[in-house]
């Protein structure tokens, strides 16, 4: 049985109101707003039948405090009223009311209204549940093709297991550590930060383009071997545009492309593949570069040992200017010293 709450200073409103209401609901009657909120401390009913006209707290105050605090902002609202003005109604639905009952009661129409309000807001209910639950099967199936298509590449190139996932766990890190000291903080405030991790595990998709005789050659690779090696940046955006064609809503595919583009850019301009220099390669590209630059040299790999933190943090240091942008270098290192004090 659903509960409803009836706020009201006049006794007989309370009665009448109950009278009509408790054989369909749990009817609690209160003689006024601060009454209503003590009782919200234990029971949120499903509708607030609420007074305008009241001692201590009227109406639209009771209104606005309601509003304000989460636990109760969604629970509908009747005003009660003995008024019929335009400007009384305008301002109650600007603030949220649902509708406006006019005293006396007519118990039809009481019921009616009640009804309506109740059903409207189960079916809201019901249906904002079934669209959170279909955003979460398609985030759920999103993330189960990146991973899928991360796994593709990692599963061919013998040299970079747990790559992808410790690359995404490094994203996060610098990510978090960037909003901590507000470095881009107006260009990251639009940002899905969930999608720009699942993103970043493409980065390396282009290598499935890459000749398993280069990807997985046990020693230096040759010049010309390098060159086919550098396309996997080129390649990889190419992948992600034909999945971006296919779809409607990209934005983590875009993430993506720009991230599998720009990673090896470097900041004094001597990367690749545009060789783009400073704020002119993407943020996305500044940061995964000196994150996967890190990874691979903490990681072992067939023709090198891995390397400790401290020797990574010094090389991407000396890097700082040249390889990296500097603002990013000192933050990632900063991530770092915090992670590894957890540790």
């Amino acid at each position: 049985m659903k509960t409803i709450f009836i706020v009201d200073d006049n006794t007989i409103n309370l009665q009448t109101a109950k009278e009509v209401l408790s054989e369909q609901y749990k009817v609690i009657t209160l003689s006024s707003a601060p009454i209503m909120f003590e009782f919200l401390d234990n029971v949120v009913p499903e509708l607030i039948l609420l007074d305008i006209m009241m001692p201590e707290l009227d109406g639209f105050s009771a209104l606005k405090q309601l509003r304000a605090d989460t636990r109760y902002a969604k629970i509908p609202v009747i005003f009660l009223t003995s008024k019929s003005d335009a400007d009384t109604e305008a301002l109650g639905f600007e603030m949220g009311v649902v509708d406006f009952i006019h005293k006396p009661f007519s118990p039809a129409v009481l019921r009616t209204r009640i009804k309506t309000h109740l059903n409207i807001d189960e079916l809201i209910r019901d249906r904002t549940k079934q669209l959170t639950e279909q955003k979460e099967e398609l985030l759920q199936l999103k993330n189960s093709i990146v991973f899928t298509m991360a796994d593709l590449v990692e599963n061919r190139d013998n040299n970079t297991g747990g790559h992808v996932d410790r690359t995404a766990m490094y994203m996060k890190m610098l990510i978090d550590e960037m909003y901590a000291q507000g470095v881009y903080a107006d260009e990251m405030q639009s940002w899905n930060i969930e999608a720009v991790i699942s993103s970043a595990r493409l980065h390396d998709i282009g290598k499935i383009a890459i000749s398993d005789l280069i990807l997985n050659k046990p020693g230096k690779l040759t010049i010309e071997e390098y060159e086919i090696m550098k396309t996997h940046s080129v390649e990889g955006a190419r992948i992600i545009d034909n999945a971006i064609g296919r779809t409607r809503n990209a934005e983590f595919l875009h993430n993506a492309r720009t991230i599998a583009l720009y990673h090896h850019e470097r900041w004094d301009g001597t990367g690749y593949p545009r060789g783009l220099q400073g704020t002119d390669i993407p943020l996305l590209g500044r940061m995964m570069a000196v994150v996967d630059v890190y990874d691979a040299i903490t990681s072992a790999r067939s023709y090198k040992e891995a390397l400790p933190n401290a020797t990574a943090t010094f090389i991407i240091t000396q890097e700082s200017g040249r390889h990296f942008e500097p603002v990013i270098a000192r933050t990632f290192i900063a991530a770092l010293e915090k992670y590894y004090q957890r540790m």
